[in-house]
């Protein structure tokens, strides 16, 4: 079961809105299935995102992926510790393993992503 207090797409990213901030990173079911995490570019502060456009890059063992917003905003922090520990996306993709956080330009946005049950639905079907 994924974090109840987040939202999330069909990408696999989840997004934690507090206040106009969010809050994003790639879900254990995309942790899980990257494999060992080895590198993450992610964009720096004062870039603008436009929602499901394309922030950055996840390089695992296994694969190159995208990294997709959830939602439209200006990038405010990229997490640095990735820089140095790629690995923090695989051991707490909810914590410690966080990407970006955007200052949100459209709070409705977050509506229209996943809630839990939804996202746990269509990890099931995958």
């Amino acid at each position: 079961m994924v974090p109840t207090d987040l939202r999330y797409t069909k990408e696999h990213e989840w997004v934690r809105v507090e206040g106009d901030v969010a809050t994003i990173g790639v879900t254990q079911y995309a942790a899980d299935q990257l494999g060992d995490v080895v590198f993450v570019d992610l964009p720096e502060a004062g870039r603008s995102l436009d929602q499901f456009g394309t922030f950055g890059v996840v390089e695992s063992v296994k694969a190159v992926s995208d990294l997709f917003a959830p939602v439209s905003g200006e990038v405010v922090e990229a997490n640095p510790a990735l820089a140095s520990q790629p690995e923090l996306v695989n051991k707490e993709p909810y914590g410690a393993g966080w990407m970006l956080r955007l200052k949100v330009a459209d709070a409705g946005q977050v509506d229209g992503l996943l809630d839990a049950a939804a996202y746990d639905k269509l990890t099931a079907e995958a």
